[in-house]
């Protein structure tokens, strides 16, 4: 069984390179489009892991990750915060929020997928 990612962005063309890419690796792939929807589709669909953007209408990523990791159910769900809300101390900020991990945006698909087998082998330890 393949793995269910939650992809949290507001941008369509981003949304879509994520789908594509991650479909073609063989995960299935939930998407919303701000905070509060990503929040709910979490915990509508405990995916096993989310890639969250931080620039989100209504609330933003690093709210959204609070929410979830504030949840008992959902907390141990990895979260990686995709951004290209890259200045300095905003990594900090996504890893104190409860991110397993930080990309800046653009990203190399390679990278992020790399990234992200290495928390699900990490999470099999």
């Amino acid at each position: 069984m393949s793995k269910k990612i939650l992809v949290v962005e507001d941008q369509e063309d981003n949304r879509r390179i994520m789908h594509d890419l991650l479909t073609h690796s063989g995960y299935e792939v939930i998407q919303a489009t701000d905070g509060v929807e990503g929040v709910a589709a979490a915990e509508f669909h405990r995916p096993d892991l989310i890639l969250m953007d931080i620039q989100l209408p209504g609330i933003d990523g690093y709210e959204a990750i609070r929410r979830i990791k504030a949840n008992p159910d959902l907390a141990t769900i990895p979260i990686i915060a995709v951004t290209s809300y890259a200045l300095s101390g905003n990594d900090v900020k996504a890893f104190e929020a409860g991110c397993a991990a930080y990309v800046a945006k653009p990203f190399r698909p390679r990278d992020l997928l790399l990234r992200m087998k290495q928390i699900f082998s990490e999470g099999e330890s």
